[in-house]
């Protein structure tokens, strides 16, 4: 359902592109020559629009409900529904509170490490391609020696071309592959 000021708009679009007559304009919209020619005797409203946006700004928190209770408690004698009109042209709206970030879970302690400046770190990558099996790739890293990696295809678990490898990597990456 169109509005009569949309269809009020139509109207003079028509009458000045096509520069119809306003019978023939409104004929091709539907739209009622009364209606288009109805000017409205409401007072402005100004005041009670800037009272309106006013608390709206000090209680941003308060939606036209409250308001209308805040503005009545000031001696307003306007009703509700006209409250929330005014409360819809204005544009206002509750503002959402952006949620509180929470830690999830419990954080690990970092392990002790076996000697000074040394640091490792872990890494397991897989990756589901349409083939049979199904690469998947470990490493094993630490500043005390360099870095290994294992890479486990389906039930194999292998090093990979041109890297070093380890048992202790091998183990690791064969219990993650299923194997052991």
């Amino acid at each position: 359902m169109v509005r009569p000021a949309a269809k009020r708009e139509a109207v003079a679009c028509l009458r000045d592109k096509f520069q119809m007559s306003e019978r023939r304009a409104c004929s091709v919209i539907g739209a009622d020559r009364k209606s288009i020619r109805y000017r409205s005797k409401r007072p402005a409203e100004t005041e009670l629009r800037e009272r309106l946006r006013s608390v709206a700004n000090e209680r941003r928190r308060f939606g036209y409900r409250r308001l209308f209770i805040m503005l009545r408690r000031e001696g307003e004698p306007s009703g509700i529904n006209r409250i929330y009109r005014l409360y819809r042209e204005e544009g206002l709206g509750v503002r959402k509170r952006k949620g509180r970030k929470r830690a999830i879970g419990v954080r690990a302690p970092l392990l002790v490490e076996a000697r000074p400046n040394a640091r490792w770190s872990l890494d397991f990558v897989h990756d589901d391609l349409p083939l049979k099996f199904h690469p998947a790739v470990f490493r094993v890293s630490g500043s005390c020696m360099p870095g290994w990696a294992v890479r486990a295809t389906g039930r194999n678990a292998e090093p990979s071309a041109g890297a070093a490898w380890s048992p202790v990597a091998v183990s690791l990456a064969a219990k993650a592959a299923g194997v052991w």
